[in-house]
């Protein structure tokens, strides 16, 4: 078996070297990580469920013409993508208030915003990934003001149809995370959408009881996190599970076991 070449390694993924040119092997991790890397730790088959997830995603993503850099999966950890000039902007779409927002402002963590709200953050670990200004962005030359207009009208587009894809399994879209980069044709490029989209940069509630199915029970040490990213997957369709498929997640049994 030939030696892949390593791209790229960052928090939850690998790139390597794809088998064309113009792609890339995303490979997802088991790590995970939250406060800008000050804790670590393992969520168990982690990769496996985002892969999963991702690309049940970005494929209905593709199918309402959302353009992204997914081609199709490989294997149980592995995607082929294209390779994309990332731009160095984290997109955060905010529908409650939750997280940062809440702590910034002082708004209760739970409340519906009055409007779906785009913040734009900094790509740097060693800076904290700090928030910014669209005037930043300008200045600074990381985007231009059409890549501006078309990635927020992605972001736009993208969170309408998440809303829905999320609430039709009982699930409550809070806010998540996107990336966008550039592929090239000549002198000429567009934004397309990259990364990847799953409990790891998504808060995801349960409608009915408010339990978190996301990355923030690992943040918050709730305990629960394999057993979360699991739901989420089963009740996409993209899990078995051998106690039926309309089973519901049990964290108040999962706590019992736990002895919590």
């Amino acid at each position: 078996m030939s030696r892949r070449r390593q791209i790229y390694e960052g928090k939850a993924k690998i790139l390597y070297e794809g088998p064309e040119p113009g792609t890339l092997i995303q490979y997802f991790k088991d790590d995970a990580t939250a406060f800008n890397a000050q804790k670590k730790g393992t969520i168990q088959g982690k990769g496996v469920i985002n892969n999963r997830i991702s690309e049940y995603v970005f494929t209905r993503l593709n199918h309402i013409g959302v353009p992204n850099h997914f081609i199709r999966r490989l294997n149980m950890r592995e995607q082929l993508v294209r390779q994309v000039e990332i731009i160095p902007i984290e997109v955060v779409v905010r529908n409650v208030a939750a997280g940062s927002i809440s702590k910034r402002l002082g708004i209760p963590e739970g409340e519906m915003l009055p409007h779906t709200l785009i913040e734009y953050y900094y790509k740097d670990d060693a800076l904290g990934d700090p928030m910014i200004a669209e005037e930043h962005i300008r200045c600074f030359g990381w985007a231009g003001h059409d890549e501006m207009q078309d990635i927020a009208d992605m972001a736009i587009r993208v969170n309408d149809f998440m809303c829905g894809m999320f609430a039709a399994i009982n699930i409550r879209l809070i806010d998540f995370k996107l990336e966008f980069g550039r592929i090239w044709d000549g002198d000429f490029s567009r934004v397309i959408l990259a990364d990847e989209i799953s409990p790891d940069g998504c808060r995801l509630w349960d409608m009915h009881t408010g339990e978190k199915l996301d990355k923030d029970r690992f943040r918050r040490d709730l305990g629960g996190e394999e057993e979360a990213y699991q739901e989420v997957a089963r009740r996409l369709g993209l899990l078995q599970d051998d106690n039926g498929p309309s089973e519901v997640f049990d964290l108040s049994k999962h706590r019992k076991l736990r002895g919590k």
